[in-house]
């Protein structure tokens, strides 16, 4: 396996790509369709023996442009399956029902969330300058937890851990030091993937997050490959890290409705991350709502169309967000 690193200047940086040689050569992800983007991957594959048209497969972590976006052009020109899980398989596929189903659940959930008029017509002009960055139309084959593709010379296992994504999968295999997986954007080694902005279709965002967190715990891969930065050595520690992250935010969350409750989901993210531009108008209150969305769910807060208030002021948090215990 061989790690491509990929610019990004458009959202948060620094994608990789992963080739994995072999009789079936395979991308892991593929980055987002910009010129820049293009060459980097281009020369990436180059430096190590290979060619677009030598690509068999292309198996993608989440439906998300800065992971798919070349994927239908390389597809065109090396005749590549790509495979992703069924929940985001549409979007990737750019079908045109899931993309206005898409974006009529954002516009639901931006009124719902109370974001103003100014910072959301910056948010739409941001999110409608980029529709070129999806790249070109992909012909996909859905996949979902448990099924096994080839790639190299053995094979991938699907994991599903959804949360940041309806469909994000990470792929498992056998490593130098154990089972490994590429994980995309399930965890990261520095940032905190986002929650409730980044897939607005994903129902009881924090909830279902947080169940991936620990199943990533509990598989305990020797390493993990993600989707920005750098190889990631104690994969379950990182994923309870995140939960303990959670664990904090619960916390502030809570003092927010306490100290200036009731209050939107776009005055909370305002208390928890100041102003805000491009697409962290979307990410912030989306943080905010999967939040305030589980507090709602353990009924120590009420919500009032689209106002939220402390119902118990001595909730605690460690015992909202649980952080899962190691193997190790």
């Amino acid at each position: 396996m061989e790690r491509i690193p990929l610019g990004n200047t458009v959202f948060e940086g620094r994608n990789n790509a992963y080739l994995i040689p072999g009789d079936r050569p395979t991308l892991v992800d593929v980055g987002v369709a910009t010129d820049a983007v293009r060459q980097d991957l281009h020369d990436g594959l180059d430096a190590l023996g290979y060619d677009v048209a030598d690509i068999d497969a292309i198996v993608l972590t989440h439906w998300h442009a800065d992971h798919t976006g070349l994927a239908g052009e390389i597809q065109a020109e090396s005749d590549a399956d790509v495979y992703v899980h069924e929940d985001d398989a549409a979007l990737v596929a750019g079908d045109e029902d899931a993309l206005a189903e898409e974006r009529r659940i954002s516009e639901r959930r931006f009124e719902e969330w109370g974001i103003p008029e100014e910072p959301l017509d910056e948010l739409t002009t941001f999110l409608g300058g980029h529709e070129e960055l999806r790249g070109d139309t992909v012909d996909v084959t859905p996949v979902t937890d448990g099924d096994r593709i080839a790639a190299g010379d053995d094979e991938l296992e699907v994991v599903h851990l959804p949360g940041h994504a309806a469909g994000l999968s990470a792929y498992a295999f056998d490593g130098d030091e154990g089972r490994e997986a590429f994980v995309g954007d399930a965890i990261l080694p520095k940032y905190t993937p986002n929650v409730g902005g980044a897939d607005l279709r994903v129902d009881r965002p924090l909830a279902t997050y947080l169940d991936s967190l620990d199943r990533l715990v509990d598989l305990d891969f020797a390493r993990a490959w993600p989707g920005h930065r750098d190889v990631i050595d104690d994969p379950a520690g990182r994923a309870r890290v995140i939960a303990d992250h959670h664990r904090e935010r619960t916390e502030r969350v809570l003092s927010v409705l306490d100290e200036h409750g009731p209050a939107d989901a776009w005055t909370v993210s305002a208390h928890l991350f100041g102003d805000l531009s491009n697409i962290h108008i979307l990410h912030g209150p989306g943080e905010a709502f999967a939040h305030l969305d589980h507090l709602v769910e353990a009924g120590v807060v009420e919500q009032d169309g689209t106002e939220y208030a402390l119902a118990d002021a001595d909730a605690e948090a460690s015992e909202l967000v649980a952080v899962p215990e190691t193997k190790r």
